[in-house]
C-alpha cells in the first residue's frame, strides 16, 4: 500500500513538472494508467500521448494538450455561440464558425411550442445564443438550449480570439474568467469555439485584457500580472443583471410591446 501510494506520489510530482511544457505529436507524456487523456491526447497501452503540437495541460487526472493554432473542432458537449443564420420549419441553423453550421431543432427548445407558431418569435435571424453541442460529425452538428447554462444573449459585445487560447482564458478551475469578471463587473460568456460576449461598464478594459491573454498566453506568471493590471479598474456600478434562465421570460416580455403576439404559442416546460 506504501509502495503504490508512493508511486502515485512521484507520478503526480511528474506530472506537476510537464505542466506547460512543449510537446510534438507522439510525444509520450506519462506511462500511467492513474490518469485519463483528454483533448488532443490518446491513449496506447499503460501510455498518453500527444496528439498535436502544443502544452500540456492537467486538471483533475485528465490530461490534455492545449495546440499552439488551429480552428475549432466541435466535441459534444462544447459550451459555444453562435448566430441564427437561418430558419427553416422545424427549427433554426446556427452559425458556430466551424466548417458546417448547426442545426437547433425544435426538441432542443426548452419550452413548448405549438404547431403554426412563428418561430423568428423564440429565435430570429441575428440572435446570438449561448449553446451546448449535442452531437457532431463530418456533415453535420446538432446543438441544445436545454442544458441550463444555455440563454440568449441580449446586447452586449462581441469578440473572437483563437478557439486554442479559450483554456488560457478560462484557466484552471474558471480561476481567470472568474477574476476578470470580479475586477471589471462584467458578464462574460465564453464559446469553445473562441467566440466571446461580454456586457458591463468596463468593457472596453476587458476587451483589451482578453487581447493581452491571446497574446501572451503561454507566459509564465500572466494571471498575477492580469490581476494586478485589473486591481486599478473602478466599478461604479454592479455588474449587469445575470441573463435569465428561461427562454419563456424573454418571449413575455416582447409580448408586451406586440399586440399580435400569441402568448399560448410558447409555454414553459
Amino acid at each position: 500500500m506504501t509502495e503504490n501510494m508512493t508511486e502515485l506520489e512521484n507520478k503526480v510530482t511528474e506530472l506537476e513538472g510537464k505542466e506547460r511544457e512543449f510537446v510534438v505529436p507522439g510525444d509520450e507524456i506519462i506511462k500511467s494508467m492513474e490518469y485519463l487523456p483528454g483533448r488532443n491526447c490518446f491513449r496506447d497501452g499503460d501510455s498518453i500521448y500527444s496528439k498535436r503540437l502544443g502544452i500540456i495541460h492537467i486538471e483533475n487526472r485528465v490530461i490534455s494538450v492545449i495546440p499552439l493554432v488551429g480552428s475549432y473542432v466541435a466535441e459534444m458537449g462544447d459550451m459555444v455561440i453562435g448566430e441564427v443564420e437561418e430558419i427553416q420549419s422545424s427549427g433554426w441553423i446556427i452559425n458556430i464558425n466551424t466548417a458546417n453550421s448547426a442545426y437547433l431543432p425544435l426538441s432542443g427548445v426548452r419550452g413548448f411550442i405549438r404547431s403554426g407558431t412563428d418561430l423568428s418569435r423564440i429565435y430570429n435571424f441575428g440572435d446570438l445564443l449561448y449553446t451546448k453541442i449535442l452531437s457532431g460529425g463530418k456533415q453535420s452538428l446538432a446543438i441544445t438550449m436545454q442544458d441550463i447554462r444555455c440563454r440568449k444573449l441580449l446586447g452586449g459585445k462581441i469578440m473572437e480570439i483563437d478557439p486554442t487560447k479559450v483554456p488560457r482564458l478560462i484557466g484552471k478551475k474558471g480561476s481567470m474568467i472568474s477574476m476578470i469578471k470580479e475586477k471589471t463587473g462584467c458578464s462574460i460568456f465564453v464559446g469553445q469555439n473562441g467566440v466571446v460576449w461580454l456586457k458591463g461598464e468596463n468593457e472596453d478594459v476587458v476587451t483589451e485584457t482578453i487581447k493581452r491573454i491571446e497574446r501572451e498566453s503561454f507566459k509564465e506568471g500572466l494571471t498575477d500580472e492580469i490581476e494586478k493590471s485589473l486591481s486599478k479598474v473602478v466599478r461604479t456600478q454592479p455588474a449587469p443583471f445575470e441573463q435569465k434562465e428561461s427562454d419563456l421570460e424573454d418571449k413575455l416580455e416582447a409580448a408586451e410591446n406586440d399586440s399580435n403576439y400569441k402568448e399560448n404559442d410558447y409555454e414553459e416546460k
